[in-house]
């Protein structure tokens, strides 16, 4: 049979993976890390039994998190991408010219360490000069930043352990203080399928705070469900409107122009969340 690792994502309901070996197992300052090679998705990422990313599907996420609010924002100077110590979000963010600098902030300093050793095509442009690198905490980043970013990326981990806060009305009001006047936020918001209270909960609490909120869509095959929502409160720009111009074209495997406007398209009892 070999081995096989099993994330349960409800007391009823899990994924498993065969795995070919343990590269690495430590139990953080913060959370139990694993990096695992399996049969299927090549190395993968887990901490607190919970897949975060895989050498396979890890485009996805990365794609959809930076590329919707980058081409959303007229001029994305400036981008603060919390959490995502994988790197693959700052990877994704690198790719528009606009970006002057990219602050990742990732309070446990082993993920991105043990990213950069097992996941070299995804943790590989942290060393790149426009990025600074802080081990820290998220919330207390936000909390002594103010108009200081264009777009802040919550690349978070589900709402347990050391991200519990980084899904409370207090830390999006913190970020609109750590927002330019244009500025956007966008969050990793988990599945419709079991944490829909928390997809209403952060959404409307987005809501009271931004005066443009949306969510979409992307289809992530590791992550509970497969179905993945995002949260985006803007202060000015709405994604729905971006003019054609601001299009350019990028080496992605899952974005295109024409998914940017097609993801905020959701299923009706995804919808009713928003309402």
């Amino acid at each position: 049979m070999g081995l096989w690792f099993t994330e349960k994502q409800t007391d009823n309901f899990g994924i498993t993976a065969k795995v070919k070996r343990t590269h690495h197992t430590e139990q953080t300052d913060f959370q139990q890390l694993d990096m695992l090679e399996t049969e299927e998705w090549g190395n993968m990422l887990t901490l607190d039994g919970m897949v975060m990313t895989t050498q396979k599907d890890e485009f996805v996420y990365h794609e959809m998190m930076a590329h919707i609010p980058l081409f959303t924002h007229p001029n994305p100077e400036h981008v603060l991408v919390v959490g995502g110590g994988d790197g693959g979000v700052i990877r994704e963010v690198l790719k528009h010219p606009e970006v002057k600098k990219a602050t990742l902030v990732e309070i446990d300093g082993k993920v991105i360490e043990y990213s950069k050793k097992f996941l070299p095509e995804i943790a590989g442009d942290l060393e790149d000069a426009r990025v600074e690198v802080k081990v820290d905490d998220g919330f207390m980043h936000i909390a002594q930043s103010e108009a200081a970013y264009d777009v802040i990326m919550v690349d978070s981990t589900e709402p347990v352990g050391p991200a519990v806060n980084l899904f409370t009305k207090g830390f999006y009001a913190g970020i609109s203080n750590a927002l330019k006047e244009d500025g956007i936020l966008v969050a990793q918001t988990d599945n419709p399928w079991f944490k829909a209270d928390l997809i209403q909960q952060v959404y409307q609490d987005v809501k009271e705070i931004f005066p443009v909120t949306r969510l979409y869509t992307a289809n992530i095959p590791t992550y509970p469900s497969g179905l993945w929502t995002f949260t985006m409160g803007s202060k000015t720009q709405d994604p729905l409107e971006v003019p054609e111009s601001r299009f350019h074209e990028l080496e992605t495997k899952y974005y295109t122009k024409e998914l940017h406007k097609a993801s905020f398209v959701l299923p009706k009892f995804v919808k009713d969340l928003t309402e």
